[in-house]
């Protein structure tokens, strides 16, 4: 948290957040823009500590390393001190990476990072096994053989199916790759299947976990309904895997 905090209190940093939530998926050349009279070092420094931070994440395309917003660490931020404090700044903040201006279509859409206290085992078994799953997963339980090719789906409390894909990749405990539609609305279900990444690198005591969900066609109602959806469900992976207890986020009043 004393990073994110850190990270937060310059308005350069802010600034270079704010370009990334009116675009996310920038360069480093991009951004120089928006410090106007900064140096490309001064840039580069400040984008280190974002990235410190986990605000920012990078993934290289071709020659272009691009800069994403990560929501994440501000939801956790928000999570622990606003809510209580300054409720009417919780739509603000958690609003973040709203609706995103189309970068190329080879750019992933939206990518999360997270660090957890725990093993690639923990976290591996937690997105795999349906007992863990109804825990932070809106409630659904996955089922899937986690075979390439094969289905992957997460069942509602009533039964239902509330998502369902196939396995592209699977190689635990480190990296799982599979489409994705959306079952529990009728706007979503007309989309084409999107695609979720999901790699678990170990750091010392801790984990990153990155996701990133892509291949959608435009601005779709799906690229639209999980552009927040995220959140929740990594969150609530966190504290489940880091506690041992659910995460219970209480309406807004």
């Amino acid at each position: 948290m004393e990073k994110v905090f850190r990270a937060l209190s310059d308005p350069s940093r802010r600034r270079l957040l704010d370009a990334l939530h009116r675009q996310d998926g920038r360069t480093l050349r991009e951004l120089e823009g928006t410090l106007h009279g900064m140096t490309r070092f001064g840039v580069m420094k400040h984008l280190r500590l974002l990235e410190d931070a986990g605000l920012v994440t990078t993934k290289r395309i071709g020659r272009e390393k691009l800069h994403y917003l990560n929501p994440v660490p501000i939801r956790l931020l928000h999570d622990r001190w606003i809510r209580k404090y300054a409720e009417p700044l919780v739509g603000a903040m958690s609003q973040l990476k709203r609706t995103l201006e189309a970068p190329p279509m080879t750019a992933p859409k939206h990518v999360y990072e997270i660090f957890i206290r725990t093993t690639p085992e923990k976290i591996w078994q937690a997105i795999t096994d349906p007992a863990f799953t109804r825990q932070f997963f809106y409630g659904t339980a996955v089922r899937t053989t986690l075979q390439p090719g094969s289905p992957i789906e997460h069942m509602a409390p009533d039964g239902e199916i509330a998502l369902s894909g196939k396995i592209l990749e699977s190689d635990p405990p480190r990296r799982l790759v599979h489409t994705f539609v959306a079952h529990h609305d009728a706007a979503m279900l007309k989309d084409s299947p999107s695609r979720v990444t999901w790699t678990i690198e170990p750091r010392g005591e801790t984990c990153q976990l990155t996701l990133v969900h892509d291949d959608f066609d435009g601005e779709t109602a799906t690229f639209n309904s999980v552009r927040m959806g995220w959140n929740p469900v990594l969150s609530g992976l966190k504290t489940l895997l880091e506690t041992g207890q659910p995460l219970v986020i209480a309406p807004r009043m």
